[in-house]
């Protein structure tokens, strides 16, 4: 699988970061009270969020 096409399957913690515009400490605190999205921890101990979890978070973030 090439490279890009793994980069688009997930996003990094800055990514998110980065979308939400909040700090680093607040989205690792979400996660680590559960309400944040599904990530996975690889080998380095840096933790992604796929694609697919992160619009599915998203989506139950929203407000009626």
């Amino acid at each position: 699988m090439a490279r890009s096409e793994l980069d688009d399957d997930f996003l990094t913690v800055a990514d998110c970061c980065r979308i939400l515009r909040v700090p680093r400490s607040t989205f690792y605190r979400w996660l680590a009270i559960g309400k944040g999205p599904k990530s996975i921890r690889i080998p380095n101990g840096d933790r992604r969020i796929s694609r697919k979890e992160w619009v599915k978070w998203l989506a139950e973030q929203e407000l009626d």
